[in-house]
């Protein structure tokens, strides 16, 4: 049996993932999908609006087999996030990955790669850091220099982070261009960003036209950073920020000198956010603030497990099939024992502070079918 992997968090799961989806079983109609999916907090540091066993649910009227990206990783800058889930794939012998990007073009970002391997790139993006640049646009601002291209939108990034990844590797990288702005907050089409979707949310605007109907039944009950702020508030006035995963610089003295004056995420990223700190890097770090995510368990971080959170019959085949020369452990069951999977309980039961409906806890869990 043949596979190739998409890796995912869909956040909500909308039209255009859809869209990404049939693209894909056009390109590869005699392989499985599988998907590596982020759970119950984002790469850019979002709640997801519902939580990973019901995307898991939503994703396999579509996919074939649905892995989980452990926080550790998912809730990371790209490179971090890009690691874990490349790994994942490459233990599961995945012929290729497709990827959405805006700049749709894989050979020039190979080419960036191999840039990005010189003195002369790592020395520039060393002095824009330097420079008090955050590191996407010292790494764009880099690769203008020597070559005249940047890489300046989200999905280019994860895209350069998946191919950097995958260098050595026989899997092939491959790029389904997108069909919308990723920053959009306008519903101008059916196929709209997760940006615009989950804004629209907020404001109790219908968006049942910009999801599959499978999608939609699920959004009726959705969670969003605002509603952990008393949490994070708590943990910003009472704790020692410091040992906690990417606050770094000083920026936890900034957090706690504004926190009593703010009723909001939004209002607390504005007042703390710099050149330095991107709206995405703050919101990540609260993230980590709320779940208690530390630099010593960052340490160590390593892909250590591929944990199912669902299949369908040809998943389950595919899983026997590779099972015995997996590199890594396959598992279906929660283990206490396991390091990562007890932080992964540890954030689930955050995520499930707010609850919209009765939840399983983490380790009750076993995989959808």
């Amino acid at each position: 049996m043949k596979s190739v992997g998409i890796i995912c968090e869909y956040n909500p799961f909308h039209n255009g993932h859809l869209y990404h989806i049939n693209k894909v079983r056009e390109l590869y109609p005699d392989h499985l999908i599988i998907l590596v999916l982020s759970g119950n907090f984002t790469q850019r540091g979002e709640v997801s609006l519902i939580d990973k066993w019901k995307k898991t649910e939503i994703a396999l009227n579509y996919v074939d087999l649905v892995i989980e990206l452990p926080f550790v990783f998912a809730s990371q800058s790209a490179d971090l996030f890009a690691k874990g889930a490349i790994d994942i794939l490459k233990a599961l012998k995945v012929e290729a990955i497709i990827f959405g990007s805006e700049d749709n073009d894989v050979k020039n970002l190979k080419r960036l790669k191999e840039i990005a391997k010189t003195t002369q790139y790592n020395d520039l993006v060393k002095k824009y850091l330097d420079d008090g640049l955050n590191y996407p646009t010292s790494l764009s601002k880099a690769l203008n220099d020597i070559c005249g291209k940047v890489i300046n939108t989200p999905n280019d990034l994860l895209a350069f982070s998946y191919i950097k990844e995958l260098d050595g590797s026989d899997i092939k990288p491959v790029s389904i261009k997108r069909t919308n702005d990723y920053l959009s907050k306008d519903l101008t089409s059916e196929i709209a960003s997760a940006t615009s979707i989950r804004e629209a949310l907020k404001n109790g605007t219908d968006i049942s036209k910009y999801v599959p109907s499978i999608s939609y039944k699920y959004l009726s009950n959705v969670k969003f950073i605002d509603d952990y702020f008393d949490f994070i508030k708590y943990k910003i006035i009472t704790d020692d920020l410091s040992k906690y995963q990417t606050v770094d610089e000083g920026i936890e003295n900034r957090l706690k000198k504004v926190i009593n004056d703010i009723s909001n995420v939004e209002d607390l990223i504005t007042k703390v956010k710099s050149k330095r700190y991107t709206y995405n890097r703050i919101k990540r770090m609260l993230i980590h603030i709320l779940t208690g995510f530390t630099k010593e368990e960052a340490k160590t971080i390593k892909t250590k497990y591929i944990r199912v959170l669902g299949f369908n019959k040809n998943g389950q085949k595919y899983l026997n099939s590779i099972k015995k020369d997996c590199e890594l452990p396959i598992i279906t069951n929660f283990e206490k024992n396991n390091d990562l999977l007890n932080i992964e309980a540890r954030v689930s039961n955050i995520y499930n502070l707010i609850k919209k409906e009765d939840v399983l806890n983490e380790h009750e869990h076993k995989p959808i079918h």
